[in-house]
């Protein structure tokens, strides 16, 4: 219809101007100005159109909710270990570990080693509290085919009497306000549940005389 309305302006136009009557040229311009007014609607119309693009709502993503399943581990409580005076190393032996899959979590004074997908099966070795810290940044984990070494620099040099911290049970409590002659019970009792059968012979024989009368001491019968 628009191009209709163009070529009907463009013929009038051309009548307007060889026309010489008044009352012809003054229909012919009546009509054009009509035409004129079509043709503007049309155009809006056909620009309203083009402009106003028709709107598809956007369906919203469903979104899946991946739920992690809970690794199961099996322990690995059985492993060898050595040491010389600057490092600790550690044993595990275990065959098929990719170094891809492994999880470590080394602190001061703490190890968490994990090895994912071993052969269908993941496996944890952990030492919760080491005998004295280490040096957690100079660590170092080679994966062997049938064994895995973990290194662990130590914190300050010498010897470790155990991979794992235990108490002193020999150190006495020190409290104030405790009675002494209880923190000397706790340590022959410390020393009679670590010492051989020839020190809890020497140590139920103070205790006997100390209860008897003899010594009023109970180390007494050990010196």
């Amino acid at each position: 219809m628009a191009d209709d309305l163009v070529l009907d302006l463009a013929e009038l136009r051309h009548l307007q101007s060889i026309s010489k009557r008044p009352r012809v040229v003054s229909l012919i311009s009546s009509e054009i100005r009509n035409l004129e007014k079509l043709s503007e609607e049309a155009g809006s119309t056909v620009t309203s159109q083009t402009s106003t693009p028709s709107i598809v709502p956007t369906p919203i993503p469903t979104a899946k909710v991946v739920s992690n399943p809970v690794l199961n581990y099996v322990t690995l409580a059985s492993f060898s270990w050595d040491q010389d005076n600057d490092k600790i190393k550690i044993y595990v032996s275990l065959e098929g570990v990719n170094q891809e899959k492994m999880e470590t979590d080394i602190k001061p004074m703490s190890i968490d080693m994990k090895f994912h997908d071993v052969q269908g099966k993941n496996y944890r070795c952990a030492i919760p509290k080491l005998n004295k810290e280490i040096v957690p940044d100079k660590c170092k984990v080679v994966v062997k085919p049938t064994r895995v070494i973990i290194t662990l620099p130590k914190a300050s040099k010498g010897n470790w009497l155990d991979l794992h911290f235990k108490e002193d049970k020999l150190k006495p409590n020190m409290d104030k306000d405790r009675d002494p002659m209880a923190g000397i019970m706790d340590l022959m009792k410390n020393m009679y549940e670590e010492g051989d059968d020839e020190m809890k012979k020497t140590i139920a024989k103070a205790w006997t005389d100390a209860r008897s009368g003899k010594a009023a001491d109970p180390l007494m019968g050990n010196r």
